[in-house]
């Protein structure tokens, strides 16, 4: 898992290329969460996908706090697979 770094103040767009997972292959559907779920936390504000890759743009965080956040996806052929990056929150 991989750890970034984000201002509560920033908004920032996030990605995780598939491609390298996919075996011919396309995404079909994907969801972002977070976690901890909480009032004024890191939040999903938009997202989007292609073939082949996920955005999504993140948004507020508690200052000191670590997000989990997680793409779960959906295969062309029905397999679902996820991963998950660490988002710690500081003034930058």
């Amino acid at each position: 898992m991989s750890l970034y770094v984000k201002d509560p103040q920033a908004r920032v767009d996030h990605a995780i290329d598939w491609s390298a997972y996919l075996a011919e292959q396309s995404l079909v559907a994907s969801l972002w969460t977070v976690t901890p779920e909480e009032a004024g936390g890191l939040m999903v504000e938009a997202d989007a996908f292609e073939a082949q890759r996920s955005t999504v743009r993140l948004g507020g965080g508690v200052v000191g706090r670590i997000y989990r956040l997680t793409n779960r996806v959906t295969l062309s052929d029905g397999q679902v697979d996820e991963r998950s990056v660490t988002m710690r929150v500081e003034e930058r």
